[in-house]
């Protein structure tokens, strides 16, 4: 098993910027990839950024590219979301997932896919 243990949510104002945490725990030899997804009020959860666990290979969605970082300290087995010029929209409960497969980039959103699941993180973004 992998437990996996979500930090650093909290109310921001438009324009800042706030990193989140996802601490791995457990079988963390079997993880493949850990990405990040969100859920809105009343929305579906959505893929937002992913990183392969051997190489650091980033992917992220069109809606954070170039204001969202995803990056790994190995050491300590945390994955950081460090997102910058935050928007009301990105308003969500943010969650990060584990998977052992080896998805393509491609597939990378299927929520299927992903075994392991933290609590999530509340993140609003005031206008």
């Amino acid at each position: 098993q992998v437990q996996l243990v979500e930090s650093g949510g909290g109310l921001v104002q438009t324009g800042d910027s706030l990193t989140l945490s996802c601490a791995a725990s457990g079988r963390i030899f079997s993880i493949y990839t850990m990405s990040w997804f969100r859920q809105a009020p009343g929305k579906e959860r959505e893929f937002v950024s992913a990183i392969r666990w051997f190489n650091n290979d980033s992917y992220y969605s069109d809606s954070v590219k170039g204001r969202f970082a995803i990056s790994r300290d190995s050491a300590q087995n945390i994955v950081f979301l460090q997102m910058n010029r935050l928007k009301p929209e990105d308003t969500a409960v943010y969650y990060c997932a584990a998977t052992k497969k080896a998805t393509t980039p491609s597939v990378l959103h299927r929520e299927s896919d992903y075994v392991h699941w933290g609590q999530g993180t509340q993140v609003t973004v005031s206008s």
